[in-house]
């Protein structure tokens, strides 16, 4: 009496190993999705309250500019949190690349609440930094905690640091494509992962949507004019590439040479901070100033209004250098978009292109040379800017990618084709190898 539920069974199951067969990889990609929708989920409501929290932060600072003399006094408490409870995450960013590299250990968890309070404390007391480091370190340290309950082996943790990276990014600046391209792009210059494009992808859209799901608004940028495409606007976008690039290995070169003077200079750490804050506090009273502390987001929406003093872009480098390398927290990138635009814009002064133009090219073009990773760049151009300003945009973030040399400001990235013949017995060696 049983045996037609018996033959339904059995021809079910016949059915499912036929489909299984001539689908492979449905069984991956179910798994991924439901990876990426958990890390969607978390990491997009994470950066949510971390970029509301940070607009508080940032609010309150500005509102009571004395705060910003108690920045070496944040300065010694964030150095000793890291020197008492966490050096093994001290290294940051390039941890995160360093561990998809060569998977070990899972990424402590406290790297997130480290980094959260790190950061939150160089913002709210007067530090010039961005957000883009914490983001990442969140994401990753709260993501790869999910490498056993879903037993994912060594190759797996790779794409799950990658998804992590990708939905980070994406969610915290709302560029979800520019994101997930940056995750497969970032550890490895001149290589891209395609095992890891789908997570990459889907986390990014997820936690970008889940993000917007929490009512968190990001920037918005416009270039008014965008000139016809011509010989000479192509002309003035490569000799603005140039520029970029430039002022992109300067900044690499810049941020790891000051690092090192403060490292030899004092050797205990939780002191560094401390002489980082004051030469950042003094400079700010001195000049009567918090234009080039903080994310600087007015700075960069006014570079795309008006033309800017070149000097704009100086300053910030160096109080970005002195803030980072001195031990404080968040990131490099937002700084990069304010020196890229400010740059840009300044540079109008010389080059007849639409100062707004210039000043979103500068936006990703020095980024793009700073990282090594011009198609996020291009992509993030074009998310942010519209498709119509993309093939300058194109063009700023090519010449200056290739421009910049073998400089990084993150050291543990490695070279997976290099960018011309001259670099060809680099392949597979780190930043912090070649020096």
């Amino acid at each position: 009496m049983f045996k037609p539920q018996r033959n339904l069974s059995k021809t079910i199951s016949v059915y499912t190993r036929f489909f299984f067969r001539k689908f492979p990889a449905i069984p991956s990609i179910a798994k991924w999705l439901c990876i990426s929708i958990i890390i969607g989920l978390l990491v997009g409501t994470v950066s949510a309250g971390f970029l509301q929290s940070l607009q508080w932060a940032t609010d309150f600072r500005e509102n009571h500019i004395w705060v910003i003399a108690f920045l070496p006094v944040a300065g010694f408490l964030i150095g000793l949190l890291y020197y008492r409870l966490g050096k093994d995450i001290e290294a940051g960013n390039n941890l995160l690349i360093d561990s998809i590299h060569d998977p070990k250990e899972i990424i402590p968890f406290r790297m997130a609440p480290f980094v959260y309070l790190g950061t939150m404390a160089t913002h709210f007391f007067g530090g010039s930094a961005g957000r883009e480091g914490t983001a990442l370190q969140m994401a990753a340290a709260i993501a790869d905690q999910l490498s056993k309950p879903f037993k994912l082996n060594k190759e797996e943790r790779k794409i799950l640091l990658i998804a992590a990276i990708a939905a980070g990014f994406g969610s915290v600046f709302g560029t979800p494509l520019a994101g997930a391209v940056f995750g497969l792009e970032v550890f490895l210059i001149g290589r891209i992962r395609y095992n890891a494009i789908f997570p990459a992808f889907a986390s990014a859209i997820l936690a970008d949507w889940v993000t917007d799901l929490w009512q968190v608004k990001h920037t918005h940028y416009h270039i008014d004019l965008v000139p016809k495409l011509e010989f000479l606007p192509i002309l003035y976008s490569i000799l603005a590439g140039i520029a970029f690039g430039i002022c992109a290995a300067t900044f690499s070169r810049s941020i790891h040479w000051a690092g090192s003077v403060f490292k030899s200079k004092i050797k205990y750490p939780p002191l560094r901070p401390v002489v980082g804050g004051i030469l950042v506090a003094a400079a700010v009273f001195a000049m009567g100033t918090t234009r080039y502390i903080g994310l600087g987001i007015p700075v960069i929406i006014e570079s795309f209004e008006q033309q800017l003093p070149l000097y704009d872009f100086a300053l910030k480098m160096i109080f970005t250098i002195v803030t980072l390398a001195a031990g404080f927290k968040g990131g490099e990138v937002t700084p990069l978009f304010f020196i890229g635009a400010t740059l840009g814009s300044g540079l109008s002064l010389f080059i007849p292109l639409p100062f707004g133009l210039l000043a979103g090219m500068g936006f990703v073009a020095v980024f793009a040379g700073a990282t090594n990773t011009p198609l996020a760049c291009i992509l993030m151009g074009i998310e942010l800017f519209g498709a119509e300003s993309g093939i300058y945009i194109a063009i700023a973030c090519v010449v200056s990618y290739l421009l910049s040399g073998h400089n990084s400001i993150y050291t543990k990235q490695k070279i997976g084709e290099p960018k011309n013949s001259r670099y060809g017995n680099h392949q597979n060696k780190s930043m912090s190898d070649i020096g």
